[in-house]
């Protein structure tokens, strides 16, 4: 796994700038992922390589797509197994990492994955989106927050966008064949405080496959009562 990422990070035109023990930081995590996954339904991809390059290199092929020079604050949504905020902090260790998700058995496996990697500045929490975008500690508080979860581009909006300080950015993790759902999303970036910036479509090493993401940048605070509860989101999106 180890040789796969090292080479993905090179073809990416990353090597000189991460850390040097990035490519064994991201297969040993791999491999406390496969090994976790033998017990708890953390990814579909069981196989190495399959990790190495879906996972670890998808992430770290956001690098050249969006500067990440000035961000220290990241909150990765509905993080799963820890994508991509996880990867993103083995890549860029300076920055100070939040990873959120509903379920707790999860969380406590992140936080003991990141204690094994020896990394600082990140912790795990266990929360629904919805509900801690209410929360003052959290709402218009991160410079960056990525999502990759298969959630509609507007509802990803809604559970985001209020996370993200004025001059921040969300990042979302989408499909090529996402041109009509980011249409439809135009109004409900708008009205959160939102405005795209960038799209980028980007190829993940060592495949066929091209992902893309949609760069949105906040402009304005989220106005008060946004997010709603999940079953108004999901019944009628923005």
């Amino acid at each position: 796994m180890k040789e796969l990422i090292s080479s993905g990070l090179e073809a990416l035109g990353l090597t000189g700038s991460v850390p040097p023990d990035a490519a064994e930081k991201l297969a040993e995590y791999g491999r406390l992922l496969l090994e976790k996954n033998q017990v708890m339904n953390l990814t579909a991809i069981r196989d190495e390589a399959g990790v190495a390059r879906l996972h670890m290199l998808d992430c770290a092929a956001l690098l050249p797509c969006t500067d990440f020079s000035q961000a220290r604050t990241l909150l990765d949504v509905g993080t799963g197994a820890g994508f991509p905020g996880l990867p993103l902090k083995i890549l860029l260790p300076q920055l100070d990492v939040t990873l959120l998700d509903s379920l707790n058995k999860r969380v406590d496996w992140l936080n003991e994955v990141s204690a094994q990697l020896e990394l600082t500045g990140v912790r795990a929490i266990q929360g629904r989106a919805e509900e801690r975008a209410l929360d003052k500690s959290m709402r218009d508080s991160f410079d960056l927050v990525t999502a990759r979860a298969v959630a509609d581009l507007r509802l990803l909006a809604e559970l985001c966008l209020p996370f993200v300080k004025v001059g921040g950015r969300f990042l979302a993790m989408k499909s090529v064949d996402s041109d009509q759902e980011l249409d439809q999303a135009a109004h409900a970036i708008k009205l959160l405080g939102g405005r795209v910036r960038d799209v980028k479509d980007y190829a993940i090493p060592g495949t066929e496959v091209t992902h893309r993401l949609v760069i949105v940048e906040k402009v304005a605070s989220t106005l008060k009562g946004y997010p709603r509860r999940w079953a108004k989101i999901q019944k009628a999106p923005l």
